[in-house]
């Protein structure tokens, strides 16, 4: 198994003419979890879209290496807000669409491509929802559809786009027991987040704020001196020791389930916070 998943070399990013992540370069290991984090407009999707190869650098490398052998096969899961929820399709189909990758869109599925259709409903919980229509689930329902999805596809590397937002306690539970049973597989998992304690529980964490301002484990990253280069003082708070963000993304919404407790600890202190 090689030691990194992915590596970046002098990375750029962007759209047109619109740079999204300025020169960064950083590696991710393989067969660990890998959080992405920043503020809204920071990078997070666009690197992922990098890593899936739906966009090309503007200069720089992008390289996905391999996983548990000499492959590199991706399944990436957008976040739902992102996918036209509305389809008139059943919860079986859309994840039967996860094994177009290998077998076509116009091919019959085998015996083989069905069983890894029900295994991936199975894992994330939705066996009983499977003649239901898409757009009679509930948002967090749907969420374990999407990300089924992307377990029926075969691969090595699975990206999650803010998988644990807006969600319900039993979607959380379901997608924490698929990152963990992704890893015992040989996995290598990246997800972004708005949440500073998803992060802080991760094996390996991508800092952006339009670039990447640190890269490595989550006690190396997750310091006051690199969240407020990221998000600058004015929404990053320190109260004796314990670190939290105040803006909008990480606000909890009234009926929504909040993952973890949204402060983190570090060491440093509240008067690191405000160093010139």
């Amino acid at each position: 198994m090689r030691s990194s998943a992915v590596q970046a070399k002098d990375l750029v990013l962007g759209y047109g003419s619109t740079v999204a992540l300025s020169k960064s370069s950083f590696a991710i290991p393989t067969g660990k979890v890998t959080t992405v984090i920043g503020p809204n407009g920071s990078g997070k999707s666009t690197l992922l879209n990098a890593v899936a190869g739906l966009i090309d650098p503007i200069s720089g490398s992008i390289e996905v290496l391999a996983g548990t052998s000499s492959s590199h096969r991706i399944s990436y899961v957008l976040q739902t807000t992102k996918v036209n929820d509305a389809l008139p399709i059943s919860v079986r189909e859309v994840v039967m669409m996860g094994r177009y990758a290998s077998t076509g869109a116009y091919r019959w599925l085998s015996q083989d491509d069905r069983d890894a259709v029900a295994e991936a409903m199975e894992r994330t919980g939705i066996t009983e929802l499977a003649g239901r229509h898409l757009n009679d689930l509930s948002g967090g329902q749907r969420q374990r559809v999407f990300v089924a999805q992307g377990l029926a596809q075969e691969h090595d590397l699975l990206l999650l786009d803010e998988p644990l937002t807006g969600i319900d306690f039993t979607t959380a539970q379901a997608i924490d027991f698929v990152i963990h049973d992704e890893l015992a597989r040989g996995c290598t998992v990246v997800m972004t987040t708005h949440d500073l304690s998803e992060a802080q529980v991760a094996d390996n964490v991508l800092l952006l704020s339009g670039r990447v301002v640190a890269h490595g484990s989550p006690t190396d990253v997750l310091t006051t001196e690199h969240l407020k280069d990221a998000y600058g003082a004015a929404l990053l708070h320190v109260e004796d020791g314990r670190v939290f963000l105040d803006d909008a993304a990480h606000r909890p919404v009234g009926g929504r389930h909040v993952h973890r407790d949204r402060i983190i600890h570090t060491e440093s202190s509240q008067s690191d916070l405000h160093k010139e």
